[in-house]
């Protein structure tokens, strides 16, 4: 049977481009309309780990564990949170640390994702070709299909 309902993953991070990536995800999960309704997960990833490492001589508070973390999440969550609100859609949110790239297209692989929205990097060709983006490499690895906003 086909399935016309969509599991859509957009990474947010804060800044305008993953903003627009956002509203774009939920543009896309409401285009399924309302009964083959679509999900939307909205993963951020944090640089780093949770768990602080043996060679750590001063661990710091993970992110997520600081006292001003819920103000930085709500401010970094907003356009995607309003969105799916404002079009019914249903909406979860996921924040995880490690290299970017890898942990969005793990977590699109453990949750079987059809489609994975992610803004595009902003930096120079220079910039890109020595360091590489996030949006590149999960195209090049993702399983699904990538949709890369401008």
């Amino acid at each position: 049977m086909l399935n016309l309902s969509k599991k859509i993953l957009v990474a947010i991070d804060g800044s305008p481009q993953s903003d627009k990536a956002a509203e774009e995800a939920v543009r896309l999960a409401k285009a399924s309309g309302t009964r083959f309704k679509s999900k939307v997960y909205a993963i951020l990833v944090l640089p780093g780990s949770r768990a602080p490492s043996f060679t750590d001589f001063f661990p710091a508070l993970p992110a997520t564990e600081r006292p001003d973390w819920e103000e930085k999440r709500k401010r970094i969550f907003y356009v995607v949170e309003k969105a799916a609100a404002e079009a019914d859609i249903p909406l979860h949110v996921e924040v995880v640390y490690g290299d970017a790239a890898e942990e969005i297209t793990a977590f699109a692989e453990q949750e079987e994702v059809d489609v994975i929205v992610i803004g595009s990097s902003g930096t120079g060709r220079v910039k890109r070709a020595f360091l590489g983006s996030v949006s590149t490499k999960v195209s090049l690895h993702a399983r699904c299909s990538v949709y890369i906003v401008r």
